[in-house]
């Protein structure tokens, strides 16, 4: 089971799920098309994933998934392992 992290949106878990369950690298505008959220909140999540962990920056413009995010989507995570940024 995932832990709860009080600052993380069901969005922040989809962006993780999206990038995971296709093994991609993607910019905001992309993973915001496939999962139907605003490019401008996604790239605000992005960079909010980024500070805390679970997402890196590929290049400018483009995420890929960690390995604290996938094992915060295994639930193989304590909630404290990822930080508030």
């Amino acid at each position: 089971m995932r832990p709860r992290v009080d600052w993380m949106t069901q969005a922040d878990e989809r962006v993780l799920e999206f990038l995971h369950e296709k093994d991609i690298v993607a910019s905001p505008s992309v993973i915001a098309a496939n999962i139907d959220y605003t490019q401008e909140y996604i790239s605000r999540r992005c960079r909010k994933l980024t500070d805390a962990g679970p997402l890196q920056r590929a290049d400018a413009s483009n995420y890929r998934i960690t390995a604290l995010g996938k094992r915060f989507l295994d639930g193989d995570v304590d909630k404290d392992e990822i930080s508030d940024a």
